[in-house]
């Protein structure tokens, strides 16, 4: 029998032990009651060739692997002509390791463009008696000793750790602070494996990471180590960039798999045992753990740039410009910057053209073109600001400077958009605009509209009147002066600026990830809860981005005495923000969950 059929038919017993809960378009194949210590797999089953596969939460339950991808082509002959059917299957292999009753969630995918989901379900998990262990054991020792075909338990430890383990590689072990990293996790096998899953994702602290193999099958090649053949499978890829300098650890990865073994039977005595040959003897599924090693990576500082280094680091180029020379006031136009290349393009600072306060100016619409393959990521991003000229003239919209760090020369290179001519042309109506209302009030202060003239030969009337305005002139001066300085002190507090526009920032990339929640753009909307909280912190305490971590934000909350419990609060959103990214369960809940605790610590700030 092949490894194949065997794995089919391990997969077909499964499944006849299990109970079976019928959704609209996807059968869930799970046990309706288990006992603690147990494990045992739930399965969805759909027809046809699903993608976009949403997994379910497992509250209560040890989530071991999984979602593990299964598909079978079916063909039959039915009166002279062939029909063809294709079954989808995610299974997954749960630890029951506590007492109670808990409901499993509702999974989802797509099959043939319209999306079909399972009904959520429950699962009792009982603690077992011990009177009930014993029986279990004597029906254990009841079928090994009356069934000459069972087979012996075979143990894990038996495996040969050269024959069966994991291994991680990294693109580049001696990175700068925000170049991209590929690292792989392998599988190494000479022994035929029916499952693989992962069991624990690595949280890898001081990184910000990409999934490259979302979606993707598993790779699988040949490759000789250590003068022997290993069939190798690439479970996972992904794009790390280092948020920090220094020595950063890579946390391993845990992973869990069924080896194909073959087990002797009992010795029976009888005839029966002429027929112990491994042609008859079928193959036992083991489950074994894999752990990668953990990686060392030695992070370089980046050296001393520019003031309008904008924290990119790769390979780049910029292009951009206004959709129209010439327009009418209150008409609307155009400017567009993309930037494109390889490299972190997730986490460079958005560009901020500068243009005339005679313009009135809309938060730009981004457009994404990234993509994600075995090289990293790589693509384009699209800015584009609506601009409404208000009073007609002629106006310069200065060349954008664009400066990103090439690792592969190890220096700053500095890209330009030339310089945007625009030409306002009176339109149907113009209005006044903040330069006018600056410079009139700079001018004339207030000047009261008179609606009685009096005769020119009235002294006493002319005197009051006179000293009327001197008055308000003398008040106006004072005012103007007063609240001038204050202006000015404000403009000068740098620090004190950028406390004040922190929450307001923040709360409009929240609102930017709100968008996101439902839509299945699960990177965007990550990307943008990111931008919201590292950008706050780095506002709210006066933390250059580029040396913002973990732990200076953990130096700097205890050195502003910030109360513990707030301290801890901060920590966790910025840990679970980390690890939600690749966490299985219910995605969309999970979006939410992070959206909320966000909002909360930032409305705490």
């Amino acid at each position: 029998m092949t490894a194949s059929a065997k794995g089919a038919f391990l997969l077909s017993f499964l499944f006849f032990l299990s109970s079976h809960v019928q959704g609209q378009e996807m059968t869930v194949q799970a046990p309706k009651s288990v006992y603690v210590g147990d494990n045992f797999t739930v399965t969805f089953v759909v027809e046809g060739e699903a993608r976009d596969f949403k997994g379910p939460s497992f509250k209560g339950f040890s989530l071991r692997s999984g979602p593990n991808y299964g598909s079978q082509q079916y063909s039959s002959w039915n009166n002279g002509q062939i029909s063809s059917s294709h079954k989808t299957t995610f299974s997954y292999r749960v630890l029951a390791d506590m007492e109670g009753t808990f409901t499993v969630g509702a999974a989802s995918c797509i099959v043939d463009g319209k999306k079909v989901s399972s009904p959520s379900f429950n699962i009792k998990v009982e603690k077992m008696s011990q009177a009930q262990q014993q029986q279990r054991q004597q029906q254990q020792q009841r079928r090994q000793a009356f069934d000459p075909w069972a087979q012996q338990p075979q143990p894990a430890s038996q495996i040969d750790g050269t024959k069966l383990f994991a291994r991680t590689s990294v693109s580049n072990a001696n990175p700068y602070q925000g170049e991209q990293v590929i690292i792989t996790y392998k599988v190494y096998t000479q022994v035929p494996l029916s499952q693989v899953g992962i069991d624990k994702l690595p949280g890898n602290k001081g990184f910000w990471a990409e999934d490259l193999s979302a979606g993707k099958q598993i790779k699988q090649y040949e490759e000789s180590l250590n003068g022997q053949r290993y069939q190798v499978a690439e479970i996972r890829k992904g794009a790390l960039f280092a948020q920090e300098s220094g020595r950063l650890t890579i946390e391993p990865l845990d992973l869990n798999v069924l080896a194909m073994v073959q087990a002797p039977r009992r010795r029976t005595g009888t005839l029966l045992d002429l027929f112990d040959d491994p042609f008859f003897n079928m193959a036992q599924a083991v489950e074994y753990p894999l752990h990668t090693k953990p990686v060392s990576v030695n992070v370089r500082k980046l050296p001393a740039g520019p003031d309008d280094f904008s924290g990119a680091v790769g390979s780049f180029s910029v292009k951009g410009g206004l959709s129209l020379n010439k327009v009418k006031s209150n008409e609307a136009v155009s400017y567009r910057l993309t930037i494109s290349g390889r490299g972190n393009l997730m986490l460079v600072t958005p560009p901020t053209p500068e243009f005339s306060s005679s313009f009135e100016v809309y938060d730009p619409q981004i457009e994404d073109n990234i993509s994600k393959n075995d090289n990293g990521v790589s693509g384009s991003r699209t800015y584009e600001w609506v601009l409404i000229p208000r009073s007609q003239g002629h106006y310069t919209i200065p060349a954008y400077r664009f400066v990103y760090f090439d690792p592969a020369s190890a220096q700053y290179v500095t890209l330009t958009v030339d310089a945007q001519e625009l030409e306002v042309e009176k339109g149907k109506a113009t209005v006044a605009v903040k330069d006018d209302v600056q410079l009139l009030n700079s001018d004339i202060n207030y000047i009261h509209p008179i609606n009685k003239l009096r005769p020119i030969n009235n002294r006493a009337g002319n005197n009051n009147l006179w000293a009327i305005l001197m008055g308000i002139s003398i008040l106006a001066a004072i005012g103007v002066n007063i609240f001038g300085k204050k202006a000015l002190a404000k403009r000068e507090d740098t620090a004190g600026l950028r406390m004040r526009r922190a929450t307001r920032m923040a709360r409009r990339r929240l609102k930017k990830a709100a968008s996101f929640l439902g839509s299945g753009d699960t990177n965007r909307f990550y990307e943008e809860i990111y931008r919201a909280i590292w950008g706050c912190l780095s506002d709210k305490y006066n933390i250059e981005l580029s040396q913002l971590n973990r732990d200076t934000v953990s130096a700097c909350l205890a050195d502003k005495q910030v109360p513990d419990e707030q301290q801890q609060r901060i920590m966790k959103v910025l840990q679970d923000v980390d690890f939600a990214r690749f966490a299985p369960g219910d995605a969309e809940a999970q979006k939410q969950t992070i959206y909320d605790e966000a909002l909360q610590m930032i409305a705490e700030l």
